[in-house]
């Protein structure tokens, strides 16, 4: 296969065939990230589904503590427990043995600080894991053998946990001991297809994959014993008062409206509260709480306040808020950013506000800054236009006294990218092959209706369907082509896709790429 000259394109191919174990000696650098980064999505796609099960632990407790439902819960939860002890037990067996693989390619554990590991270890080395992992004694330790009847023995004990586990997951449970095929000579057991003159982060990044597939089939039985039982039970075991203003700077006369009560919080529904697209800080009784510093200038001002939770069904909802303040100035000229406390580049026309002691046929207004423009909308008001982030000095003037200040340019931020409305984790296959491509959408931006296209993107299959290799598309747009359509007909509960190398165009035809990757892994 001709390797093209464009650099981002040639990385895809060499993953491919380092993937398909067509090996070069010498591994390169875009390579080895390459790996690190689809670990790095499998560990989070882990770190989703252990906390779905925990979720579905608490809310077992909730429903043994309820006479109408302790019995039938008692004897589910302990399946329940079963499934999780054998889970763990075959989680923990392949932690310590990535470890271990690191050791063979020269980690030294005095390395660690606070719990993380540094890169120390050659993660080029093609030695390493078939050492541990294919080669059997005095040359290696056949570590490969003793990892597929671990597997073999998780999926035949969740099996026999309960009749219903077969009948549910007989063929979809995503754990798969199948042989990879493979044209190596001599990779035809199922530890030398997988690990044989493997690179040592490309064996971590399978060890995370069964890792990966150990979580979701932990989560999917416990998910089908709680069914047996009811829906997810969400505990509200914190309390608090609450009270607030309609507005906190009002006029003579204008009417104020007191909204007070009492809020009901979980610890464990750990919902999800931002600021303006920021995160707020939690506090003890299950809250959130944002500070800042309000703007200089006198004005209006809106907070936008997003909650996602929980609710008792165990769907997610979101509401949205807006919590407005008002900045005061004793007397004479006004100037407010209407909108925001600061300007925003990329096309957006952001309103300033100026009014004064003279009336509004009197007032002036100058913004100097690199690629700033400024229209007068009259009566005071005023559009400014931006092309790059940096800074503008806005001068006012109203005939009696004049202000001058600074106000930031900052880029429009980076959009989430989704598939099908989804940022990530699980997904039904039907739902995930019915989707058209890739979307780019910003959240939770004061902006309304300012909008990206999705440019370009990769897109990187494996698990169910594709232990024979890993599959790696690049697609030209938002949606997705024939190419990418023919891989995805193949996919399968068990199968993990993740999303890298995403390009965006915003309104004014600029591009940017979004940094790190969005994986799903379907159910």
């Amino acid at each position: 296969m001709a390797l093209p000259k464009e650099p981002r394109q040639k990385m895809i191919n060499l993953m491919y065939l380092v993937l398909t174990a067509l090996l070069a000696l010498n591994v390169s650098s875009e390579i080895l990230n390459a790996f690190k980064t689809v670990k790095s999505s499998l560990e989070s796609s882990s770190e989703l589904a252990n906390s779905k099960t925990e979720q579905l632990f608490e809310s077992f407790k909730d429903k043994m503590e309820d006479p109408k439902t302790h019995d039938e819960a008692a004897i589910w939860f302990e399946k329940a427990d079963q499934a999780h002890k054998l889970s763990e037990e075959t989680y923990k067996y392949i932690e310590d043995l990535k470890l271990e693989l690191m050791k063979e390619a020269g980690f030294n554990p005095k390395n660690m600080k606070d719990g993380k590991i540094d890169s120390t270890f050659k993660e080029d080395n093609l030695e390493a894991a078939t050492r541990l992992l294919v080669e059997s004694p005095p040359q290696g330790k056949a570590k490969g053998k003793e990892l597929y009847k671990k597997l073999q023995s998780l999926k035949e004990g969740l099996f026999a946990l309960d009749s219903s586990v077969v009948e549910e997951f007989a063929l979809t449970l995503p754990i798969d001991l199948n042989v990879p095929k493979t044209h190596s000579i001599g990779n035809h057991s199922w530890e030398a297809a997988y690990f044989r003159m493997t690179p040592t982060i490309a064996a971590l990044t399978i060890l995370s994959k069964f890792q990966n597939d150990i979580r979701n089939a932990e989560a999917h039985v416990v998910e089908l014993f709680h069914k047996k039982v009811g829906e997810v039970k969400i505990k509200y075991d914190q309390f608090k008062a609450i009270a607030n203003a309609s507005a906190s700077y009002v006029m003579p006369g204008e009417e104020i409206i007191i909204n007070a009560g009492v809020g009901a919080f979980s610890s464990a529904a750990k919902p999800s509260v931002t600021i303006d697209g920021a995160g707020a800080q939690a506090l003890p009784d299950g809250s959130y709480e944002y500070k800042f510093s309000a703007p200089t200038a006198a004005g209006e001002y809106t907070k936008k306040v997003r909650i996602s939770f929980i609710k008792p069904d165990g769907t997610i909802a979101t509401v949205d808020k807006d919590i407005k303040y008002t900045v005061g100035q004793l007397a004479g000229l006004t100037v407010s950013t209407d909108a925001t406390r600061v300007f925003y580049s990329g096309g957006i026309e952001n309103p300033l506000s100026v009014t004064g002691q003279g009336g509004s046929e009197k007032i002036t207004l100058k913004v100097d800054g690199p690629g700033v423009t400024v229209e007068s909308k009259g009566k005071g008001q005023f559009i400014v236009k931006c092309t790059q982030p940096g800074s503008a000095i806005v001068t006012a003037s109203d005939g009696k006294s004049t202000q001058q200040f600074k106000i930031p340019i900052k880029r429009v931020p980076n959009p989430v990218i989704q598939v099908n409305g989804s940022s990530g984790g699980s997904m039904d296959a039907g739902k995930f092959k019915a989707a058209g491509g890739v979307s780019a959408k910003l959240i939770d931006f004061i902006f309304e209706g300012y909008t990206f296209k999705v440019s370009s993107f990769a897109m990187f299959f494996t698990g169910t369907n594709f232990e024979e290799k890993n599959e790696v598309v690049e697609v030209q747009g938002n949606a997705f082509n024939s190419e990418a359509r023919k891989f995805m007909n193949r996919c399968a509960a068990g199968t993990t896709i993740v999303f890298g190398a995403v390009r965006v165009v915003d309104q004014i035809g600029s591009v940017r790429e979004i940094d790190g990757t969005i994986s799903f892994t379907l159910e």
